[in-house]
């Protein structure tokens, strides 16, 4: 019997009247009442209703066929963009991260990487198999589904600069294959079809010299290791650097680095980033990012957009 149906079935929400029994066919694992805070660099966020660990694409396809609840549908990878408020979400989450994480050359310069392999291990994938122009993935915290969807970016580099093609799913479990011409990219937006999702990217690569290119990655990490709080609890970048600008220059030029609300507080090494101390909550989080983005409005008339996606109930 699929590990699925061997499980009992805790109490769910409301909502659960919506789920029909998955077929003996799906492989994966369902869990429910799943603690986010496991799931996002930040260390924080509330339960998930329902929480989904697919064994392949193929897997996936099957759930989502058979999965006939028309409550949201969350896909997260290692969390690394990601804000879950502490009363959790009412949803489902589909992981992605470590399970998803086919990687393979389909041409002489064309790398496929599905949804899930962390964007460091394409672009030493890639260095080590003699193709380059994918160093920059190396600087980008996250997987490859994350990276698609708002076309991550690190050391100069943009994911969908070199993107020949992507495979998506949408929410009845059928495939698909899309090309760049297909969505509307700009800095730090995909806008794409409705309920279609990532499940892999075709990037076109250039042939030359791998040695050089890790050297290259090695330089670029130490240099983002020297920058950045990468030893505390994060996001990443919480806000888009405005046109001309730099997000961290104007917080930091509004004496906010250091502030703290709760467990949460503003880098001193990097005024972008906002660090869990130990004992934030989601709440902690938010309200320091509200705070930042008005006191640089007020100083330097600036609205920041916030890069960091927020989801889920306030407690």
């Amino acid at each position: 019997m699929s590990s699925v149906l061997a499980m009992t079935m805790p109490k769910l929400p409301k909502e659960s009247d919506k789920l029909i029994q998955l077929s003996n066919s799906v492989k994966g694992e369902l869990l429910y009442n799943e603690p986010m805070s496991k799931h996002t660099s930040w260390r924080v966020g509330g339960q998930a209703d329902c929480y989904f660990k697919p064994k392949d694409i193929a897997d996936l396809s099957v759930f989502l066929k058979n999965w006939k609840s028309d409550n949201p549908i969350y896909w997260v990878g290692l969390g690394s963009n990601l804000l879950v408020r502490d009363g959790g979400i009412r949803g489902t989450v589909i992981m992605t991260s470590g399970l998803l994480n086919g990687i393979s050359i389909l041409d002489e310069n064309i790398v496929r990487a599905e949804a899930g392999v962390a964007c460091p291990k394409v672009s030493r994938f890639s260095a080590k198999n003699d193709l380059v122009s994918a160093e920059f993935l190396s600087g980008i915290p996250g997987t490859i589904g994350g990276a698609l969807k708002m076309n991550a970016g690190a050391f100069g580099g943009e994911t969908w600069d070199r993107i020949e093609s992507v495979e998506t799913i949408d929410r009845g479990g059928n495939l698909h294959h899309r090309y760049p011409g297909e969505y509307k990219v700009s800095y730090r937006s995909v806008v794409g079809l409705d309920d279609e999702w990532f499940v892999a990217a075709r990037f076109k690569l250039t042939k030359g010299d791998g040695e050089k290119s890790l050297a290259g990655i090695k330089v670029l990490l130490e240099k983002r290791n020297g920058s950045q709080p990468t030893n505390q609890p994060s996001c990443g970048s919480v806000f888009r650097n405005p046109e001309n600008d730099y997000a961290a220059r104007l917080i930091e030029t509004s004496g906010l680095k250091g502030m703290t609300i709760g467990g949460a507080r503003v880098s001193e090494k990097h005024a972008n980033f906002i660090v869990n101390t130990g004992n934030a909550t989601a709440a902690d989080i938010e309200q320091l990012i509200d705070v930042v983005r008005t006191s640089v409005e007020q100083q330097h008339g600036v609205r920041l957009v916030q890069e960091a996606h927020v989801i889920g109930e306030v407690l």
